[in-house]
């Protein structure tokens, strides 16, 4: 039997299928938030082997990035599995079994000018199928102004598959995107503004769930107090399969050599330790 509608409503997963965006509120508990904003400061204070500083040194702020946090981190692990979010997530794709695809760690502190760059999920991933989803929950409030995401409405349904835009000036995986060899995205700042854009004030608890085709990016964190700590999870349902094409970030081998070896032929179902089982919680 599917996921009955538990923690949200028909007219949301609607929203969701039309526009490839949409917001749940007050998912999260304030013991989860409180939990999760100590283990991202904790990882903030200890980066990881694959992390990355996007804003360069001498600049304001502080914008980093970071892979795989659950595999170091047993509240990032506890997050993934057993927070509300698995079941919110077998929810909108109306699946049975659910696997968790990887974390990102994604924090703009205050007077950080660096964006995120317009950019769909799926074109850096190496998987293929029509059951995935990323959902963004953020320990902070987000204003526009703090950096909250925007998304082109409707954009999933393009019918574009677009070459991965390098987040930072001297990120490791710019030459592997380089060789993804996909089509080269129009000019962004004529998209954002040819488009209607999807952007919500969240408060801690909220969360924003997209499609891996929707093309979305967010701004700078230009406020002077307010921090934007921001996790993105990705789940996967049964008809996802591993994708072996180069281009994807999984190639690069600053982030590749921290991980165990994938095991998994191109067209291979997704399993093994770094992708679990993770709804049902406990299946029988």
């Amino acid at each position: 039997m599917k996921v009955n509608f538990t923690l949200t409503d028909a007219e949301t997963l609607r929203e969701y299928q039309e526009n490839g965006a949409c917001v749940v509120r007050n998912v999260l508990s304030a013991a989860w938030i409180e939990k999760m904003a100590g283990a991202v400061d904790r990882i903030l204070e200890n980066p990881g082997p694959a992390s990355m500083e996007y804003t360069p040194r001498g600049n304001t702020g502080r914008y980093y990035g970071d892979f795989f946090v659950w595999r170091r981190d047993p509240d990032f692990d506890d997050f993934m599995r057993l927070s509300p979010l698995p079941p919110l997530a077998a929810e909108f794709m109306q699946v049975e079994e659910l696997r968790f695809f990887y974390d990102q760690l994604l924090v703009k502190e205050p007077n950080t000018a660096e964006h995120t760059p317009l950019h769909q999920d799926l074109p850096y991933w190496p998987i293929r199928g029509q059951q995935i989803i990323s959902i963004w929950a953020g320990f902070d409030p987000v204003t526009e102004e703090a950096g909250a995401v925007q998304y082109i409405k409707g954009s999933h349904n393009w019918g574009k598959f677009y070459v991965p835009a390098t987040f930072g000036t001297k990120s490791d995986f710019a030459d592997i995107y380089r060789k993804a060899g996909l089509e080269t995205m129009p000019d962004p700042a004529r998209l954002i503004r040819d488009n209607e854009m999807l952007r919500w004030d969240l408060d801690p608890g909220d969360v924003v769930l997209h499609h891996p085709l929707t093309l979305h990016y967010s701004p700078g964190n230009q406020t002077v107090s307010g921090r934007r700590r921001g996790l993105a999870l990705r789940y996967i349902g049964e008809d996802v399969t591993y994708d072996d094409r180069q281009g994807t970030f999984m190639k690069n081998p600053s982030l590749s050599n921290t991980l165990p070896p994938i095991k998994l032929a191109d067209g291979d179902s997704m399993h093994g330790e770094l992708f679990p089982l993770v709804w049902p919680v406990n299946p029988v």
